[in-house]
């Protein structure tokens, strides 16, 4: 990426209205106004955060439409849908612009906002999966001093304490800090999952010169709390959804997910001239995780169900299920990265050009010991059969290494004042390497690969732009190095594509965008009974083929602020050789979502704020052959925001009720490790927090 983030020292919170179009430095168009982009992007201020009450990456499907779940459970870590294709956790997710790995339990607490772009991303990062990319942005020291505590409740027992604090000092205040901390007890609605989490950020940065600015931050946190097994199906049923409260990671000897975080980085910002700007931006993520559950899967241990029938990939008929003991700890993940770039602007007669250029390099190492993933007995759905443990490590992992380099170009041609071509080029160089934590199956192999990206837009009136765009993103693998696979070590890089046609427009109270776009993404799939060697091959198979339409808008007149967004996607398996699948719509992919929010200035009690907002989201796949669904579902939360002065200090009030009519529902139904699996509507809960700024 070019635009790492924000050019200046002071990031001062976005608040979304009708005539504010912040930018998104995850489109990679650097400050450019999202307003006045050839691309669809969500920017989420910390201020919209915690006003939706927000504490979560995966939160945020509450409020666009065009993000859904993607087995997301309480005490792991964060999974996104995008235009229905989920985002790959090693490879699309940034930080302040630099690659990040989100396999890890990410704070917001210091997070200034949240970037999401919308479709392909060969333009801003080498391999990714299609459907969008996160962007997180970091706190920095502000112009004015911050002093800023708040203490938030969340039924029925969650106590979350933080503070934020700014303050430059020297002279002509060349010097900022900024520190963000954070604790909490974690008691979530779900039984037995009690736990704790810390952060602590601090940012500092020094203005050398009017010219020259240096940035330094560092990041640890740790979450430590058990898991949430999703549910399944029962036999060939889809059962009514129960009690959402039910853990079924309540065995005796259960143990928590342990996530501990460590994210520094280092960037200096160098005006050349009034036009140029030359930044050098270098980070380093370090991961340490004790990833431990008691998980269901599957009916076929040791002894067939009553009916002879075998189910691997779902419940018994009777509730219950094989139960096994998984731990993988001391897992440790590194990210290294270092971005070169210069950005700015010159004029060729009567066209001006916009230019950015630079290199990324990054290498990611992760290690790996020997895990346990053993039969322990049986569970059922109620939680109440209980099992002895069986930590022995009898399996193996798999450590890997990849190095990258990232060359990118990418030109804003203005032919004139309403006219503009977007052109972007990256160009990747990979270098990966595996092997099992034993020695067996190793495997290396190197690619090269350039994803191109061009777009058109067209101002045709004050404030309205209609634009056309094209990209390529890119997604490599290896078949594994296993004696079952007949094609071992082959390597497969499958291109996707977006096409994609917007409009945009604003007024003074109405600010709208609407888009249709079209992606192709090739996949991979093994053919064959693949139980003993060389009985395996693995080979494309056709596209998952998603197109869809998205619809956004804003209106602000007077006391009320509306804001919706909704989705229409077609997502369905094209041209594969398994008739049981082609044509079939992927699992878990709404067709339809809806997402409204609304808020209304009380003008009796100045201060008053009241909130409401609606989600909904239509029947997903549950099989891959479209056998079994589950409905679609309707939720309604309400909020208030009271902002008065108490002792001369601002204090903001926010309440909230999610759930509001306590509906019962399967939220998501992720096929995951080729299992089915139903997570619940979370019940209704209840939050309150203060603010206050010294």
């Amino acid at each position: 990426m070019a635009q790492t983030g924000p050019t200046t020292a002071q990031l001062q919170p976005i608040t979304v209205t009708a005539r504010t179009t912040p930018s998104a430095s995850v489109g990679g168009w650097g400050d450019t106004p999202l307003a006045k982009t050839p691309l669809q992007a969500s920017v989420f201020s910390s201020e919209q955060l915690k006003d939706s009450g927000v504490q979560r990456l995966s939160d945020l499907i509450a409020v666009d439409p065009a993000v859904s779940d993607a087995y997301n459970a309480e005490g792991y870590w964060d999974f996104l849908t995008v235009r229905g294709y989920v985002l790959d956790n090693r490879f699309n997710f940034r930080r302040d612009g630099l690659p990040i790995n989100a396999e890890t339990s990410i704070p917001l607490d210091n997070k200034a906002r949240i970037e999401i772009l919308k479709g392909t991303s060969g333009m801003q990062a080498g391999t990714s999966a299609p459907g969008g990319l996160v962007n997180y942005v970091v706190k920095r020291p502000l112009d004015a001093p911050l002093r800023s505590v708040s203490l938030e409740w969340r039924q029925p027992g969650t106590v979350t304490g933080a503070l934020d604090l700014s303050q430059r000092f020297g002279t002509d205040e060349a010097f900022g800090v900024r520190l963000n901390a954070a604790a909490a007890r974690l008691d979530p609605m779900v039984r037995n999952s009690e736990g704790d989490r810390l952060v602590f950020a601090l940012a500092a940065d020094w203005r050398v010169s009017p010219d020259t600015l240096l940035e330094a931050e560092i990041e640890t946190s740790r979450r430590s709390q058990p898991s949430q097994p999703g549910f399944s199906m029962l036999g060939n049923s889809v059962p009514q959804p129960g009690d959402p409260r039910i853990s079924l990671n309540n065995q005796p000897w259960s143990l928590p997910v342990v996530m501990n975080a460590t994210t520094a980085s280092l960037r200096w910002q160098q005006k050349l001239g009034s036009d140029w700007r030359f930044v050098a931006h270098a980070a380093t993520q370090q991961l340490r995780t004790d990833d431990r559950l008691a998980f269901p899967f599957g009916c076929f241990d040791p002894e067939p169900t009553p009916d002879g029938t075998y189910y691997a990939d779902r419940f018994c008929p009777n509730g219950s299920y094989d139960l096994y003991d998984f731990r993988s700890e001391n897992e440790r993940r590194r990210t290294d990265a270092l971005d070169l770039s210069l950005r700015g602007k010159l004029q060729t007669g009567a066209i001006g050009h916009a230019l950015t250029a630079g290199v990324l390099q990054s290498r990611v190492r992760n290690r790996f010991q020997q895990q346990a993933y053993n039969y322990v007995g049986t569970g059922n759905v109620d939680g109440t059969l209980f099992t002895s443990p069986d930590p022995a490590l009898t399996d193996e992992n798999t450590n890997r290494d990849e190095r990258s380099t990232e060359l990118y170009a990418r030109d804003a041609i203005a032919f004139t004042e309403r006219l503009t071509a977007w052109l972007a080029l990256r160009h990747t160089r990979l270098q990966r390497e595996s092997v099992r934590t034993d020695g067996s199956r190793p495997s290396d192999y190197a690619q090269s690969f350039t994803t191109p990206s061009i777009a058109l837009s067209y101002a045709f009136a004050r404030d309205q732009l209609v634009y056309a765009s094209w990209g390529r993103g890119v997604e490599s693998s290896i078949v594994t190095n296993r004696p079952r696979y007949t094609n071992a070590g082959e390597t497969f890089t499958t291109k996707s594509r977006q096409a994609e046609i917007g409009l945009k427009g604003a007024s003074d109270a109405f600010e709208w965008n609407l888009a249709a776009f079209d992606i192709q993404r090739p996949r991979t799939q093994d053919f064959g009974t693949c139980d003993a060697d060389a009985t395996c091959t693995t080979r494309l198979d056709g596209t998952a083929h998603h197109r869809g339409v998205e619809a956004n808008a804003a209106w602000r007149q007077g006391p009320w602020t509306l804001r919706g967004g909704a989705q229409w996607l077609r997502a369905r398996v094209e041209g594969s050789a398994d008739p049981t699948v082609d044509g079939k719509q992927p699992t878990n992919v709404p067709e339809r979502t809806l997402k409204l929010q609304a808020g209304y200035d009380v003008a009796a009690i100045r201060g008053l704020n009241l909130q409401a907002g609606l989600v909904h989201e239509s029947a997903r796949m549950v099989l891959p052959d479209n056998s079994a669904t589950i409905p679609g579902w309707t939720r309604v939360d309400a909020a208030l925001r009271y902002e008065t002065r108490l002792a001369g200090m601002q204090t903001t009030w926010r309440a909230g009720i999610d759930n509001l009519f306590d509906t019962r529902a399967w939220r998501e139904s992720p096929y995951q490790f080729s299992h089915v699996y139903l997570y619940p509507l979370a019940p209704r809960t209840l939050r309150l927090s203060v603010q206050v700024d010294l």
